[in-house]
C-alpha cells in the first residue's frame, strides 16, 4: 500500500515539476515527452530481467501482440503523454491531473456503447458527477468564463479520452506479458516516433537556460516521477486488488493540486477543488464497483 501511494505521489510531483520546466525554462512539451519516454523504455527494458521479464523480444514474436504493442504505445502512451504535458503547459499541473482522472468515466461510456448495455445506476452517478467536476474545473464556479485558458481544458479532455483508449488497448498486453517488459516497449517506441516531431537535442525554439535546478527538476520527471513511480506502483499490484489500487492512486491528482499551489502559487479556488473531489469520487464510484475489469497501466501520467 505504501509503495503506491509513493508513486501516486512522485507522479503528481512530477506533473508540478514539468510545469515549472515548460513555463519558467522554456522546455516544450514534446521535448519532454521525447525525452522521458527515451530514457524510461531504455532503463526499463534494461531492468526488465529483474521486474519478472526473462524474454525482452517475446511480445514481438507474437503477431498479435505486435499489433498491440504499436497501437498501444502510439495511439494510447504517446497520445496520453503529450495530452497531459500540452495541457500542463497551457494551464497547471493540477487542473490537468484532474482532468486527465475522467479517463476511467470515458472507458464506461464505450463499455455501455459497445455492449449495448443501459448504464447501471452507479455509473449514471459518476457520469454526472464527471460532468459537473470537469466544469467546476473548467470555470472555477463562475459559468460564463474559463478559470484556466480553453487550450489547456481541451488538452486535458484529450489526456482523458487517451488514457481510456490507453487502459483498454493495454489490458491485454498486460495479461499477457510482464508490465515492465509492455512498458519498457511502449515507451521507448513512442519516444521514437516523438524523437521524429522533437528531436532530444533541440528542447525549446529558444535556448534553454539550462542550470542545476533545471536539471534537477528534468531528472525528477524522468527517473522519479516515471522510473521510481512505475517500479513502486508495479509493485503494489501484486499485493492489492484493482479497486485498491485505483483507490490510492488518487493520491497523484491531490499531490499534483498540492504541490503546484503550495510550490507555483497557483491558484485553486473552493469551486475548484471540489471539482477535483467530484471527478475523484466517480472515478472511485467507478472503481470500487468493478470486481473485474481492465487495470489502468502504470506511467501514464
Amino acid at each position: 500500500m505504501a509503495g503506491v501511494l509513493a508513486g501516486a505521489g512522485l507522479w503528481g510531483l512530477s506533473g508540478t515539476a514539468a510545469q515549472q520546466l515548460m513555463q519558467g525554462y522554456g522546455v516544450t512539451p514534446q521535448w519532454l515527452v521525447t525525452t522521458r519516454m527515451l530514457v524510461a523504455g531504455v532503463v526499463l527494458l534494461l531492468a526488465s530481467p529483474w521486474l519478472g521479464a526473462r524474454d525482452r523480444l517475446a511480445p514481438w514474436r507474437d503477431e498479435a501482440s505486435r499489433r498491440q504493442l504499436v497501437a498501444f504505445a502510439l495511439g494510447g502512451l504517446v497520445g496520453v503523454q503529450y495530452s497531459y504535458m500540452a495541457s500542463i503547459a497551457l494551464g497547471n499541473a493540477a487542473t490537468a491531473t484532474f482532468l486527465q482522472y475522467l479517463g476511467p468515466a470515458f472507458v464506461t461510456v464505450y463499455e455501455v456503447l459497445r455492449w449495448r448495455r443501459r448504464p447501471r445506476n452507479h455509473e449514471v452517478a459518476a457520469l454526472l458527477l464527471a460532468l459537473g467536476g470537469t466544469l467546476l474545473l473548467a470555470t472555477g464556479g463562475s459559468v460564463g468564463r474559463l478559470a484556466v485558458p480553453a487550450g489547456a481544458v481541451a488538452w486535458g479532455l484529450v489526456s482523458a479520452l487517451t488514457l481510456a483508449f490507453y487502459t483498454v488497448a493495454g489490458a491485454g498486453l498486460l495479461r499477457r506479458w510482464p508490465p515492465a517488459l509492455v512498458i519498457g516497449w511502449a515507451m521507448g517506441l513512442g519516444g521514437v516516433a516523438m524523437g521524429i516531431v522533437a528531436p532530444p537535442w533541440h528542447p525549446g525554439p529558444r535556448p534553454v537556460p539550462w542550470n542545476g535546478v533545471a536539471a534537477g527538476l528534468w531528472s525528477f520527471v524522468v527517473l522519479g516521477g516515471t522510473l521510481l513511480a512505475f517500479t513502486l506502483y508495479l509493485a503494489s499490484l501484486r499485493h492489492l486488488r484493482p479497486s485498491q489500487t485505483s483507490l490510492l492512486a488518487c493520491m497523484e491528482p491531490l499531490a499534483a493540486a498540492a504541490s503546484a499551489t503550495l510550490w507555483l502559487g497557483v491558484p485553486f479556488t473552493p469551486p475548484m477543488l471540489a471539482g477535483g473531489a467530484a471527478v475523484l469520487a466517480a472515478t472511485l464510484l467507478l472503481s470500487s464497483r468493478a470486481a473485474t475489469g481492465p487495470q489502468r497501466p502504470a506511467a501514464a501520467g
